[in-house]
């Protein structure tokens, strides 16, 4: 992997606040990065720090090899889409687009073209004149992109661009983003707090607490494998289920609550290996509910449905297994000869023993 971004030991305060606590990082040259993480986590600082918007009290930045200590953000091989788009509504589209071709030397036939280019490129061809009042939600984000993109910069920095969005149009602007970047083939760096976007969008996610990079992997391994309880709880749901754990030869035997006992290979237990007290994770789709006549090679458990939610393609039953106090989440497609169940009917869950994932208390 080449590093065009790498971070060494970045550290930044306010005042007594310390915001960003010995992060180091490297994102590759044409790699989707995302940093996620829930709100005052300092994804959004760690952005700013590569763009230049903020200092950092210590530590290295540096972008494409070149210390960018003392550099402005204007200066640096950056460009950045912010939250609010910034889109100028006094100015037309193009206009808005080739903002940044001001002084840039070029011709008015070469600007005019580059605008035409970027606006090609974001799928808005033909919107040239558009009052940028004039357009909705979806069409102000691709302006910001195609006005970022216009100064060719190597590394395209996103501030939760899309949290503006409806659902849907959300939905349909991750799929574009990550189109848009494959296409353009620069480094693309996004800060969101939603999880499932980040999943979705990026080759690599950096997860966020309190300043640190909790679990730095691609979007496979952060779901199946997180590294602690706090990750795999905030990287969509997992179910816990307290545990007791015994090492025996390579393996670890798992004595689990409502499930029984289960065999965990060293790789479902991403922090190393676990002892005495803890708890394993299972995810909400690992989890069966069988249904009358049916059965299973994987284990089996019983429990009663306390609460479901129907989604139309999906059910979510939270179910209290035998002998455990909080209810686990299962999640069930629902197929047509699939019966949905009601509240307090008795359920038997099966489980894979392979999905389990161990952590230290």
């Amino acid at each position: 992997m080449t590093a065009l971004i790498s971070l060494t030991g970045i550290n930044k305060y306010y005042g007594d606040y310390h915001a960003l606590r010995d992060v180091d990082l490297e994102i590759a040259e044409g790699e989707f990065f995302s940093l996620l993480g829930p709100s005052g986590c300092g994804k959004t600082t760690l952005l700013r720090t590569i763009a230049g918007f903020e200092d950092v009290t210590d530590g290295v930045v540096l972008i494409d090899g070149a210390d960018m200590a003392g550099v402005a953000a204007n200066l640096r091989p950056t460009n950045m889409v912010f939250q609010s788009y910034a889109i100028f509504p006094h100015l037309t589209v193009a206009q808005n687009v080739g903002f940044g071709l001001r002084k840039s030397g070029m011709s008015r036939s070469d600007k005019a073209q580059a605008v035409q280019d970027a606006l090609e490129m974001v799928g808005l061809g033909g919107f040239g004149a558009r009052a940028a009042h004039a357009l909705s939600g979806g069409q102000r984000q691709r302006v910001a992109l195609a006005r970022a993109l216009i100064l060719k910069p190597k590394v395209l920095l996103l501030d939760e661009p899309l949290s503006a969005l409806d659902k849907k149009l959300r939905e349909q602007m991750q799929t574009e983003l990550r189109r848009l970047q494959r296409q353009v083939g620069i480094t693309f760096i996004l800060v969101t707090h939603d999880q499932e976007e980040a999943l979705i969008m990026s080759d690599r996610v950096a997860v966020m607490f309190e300043g640190r990079i909790a679990q730095l992997a691609d979007p496979q391994t952060l779901y199946r494998r997180p590294l602690t309880r706090q990750v795999g709880d905030f990287i969509g749901v997992m179910n816990f289920l307290p545990a007791q754990f015994k090492p025996v030869g390579d393996l670890i035997t798992a004595d689990i609550a409502g499930l029984g006992q289960a065999e965990l290979a060293s790789e479902q237990c991403p922090a190393g290996p676990v002892t005495g007290g803890g708890a394993v994770g299972i995810r909400p789709e690992i989890l069966s509910i069988l249904f009358q006549g049916e059965t299973t090679s994987q284990r089996e458990t019983v429990g009663q449905v306390i609460e479901r939610a129907y989604y139309g393609d999906m059910t979510y039953y939270d179910v209290r297994l035998d002998d455990v106090d909080a209810p686990v989440t299962i999640s069930m497609k629902n197929l047509i000869d699939r019966p949905v169940l009601e509240r307090d009917d008795r359920a038997r869950v099966s489980w894979d023993p392979r999905a389990l994932v161990g952590f230290s208390d």
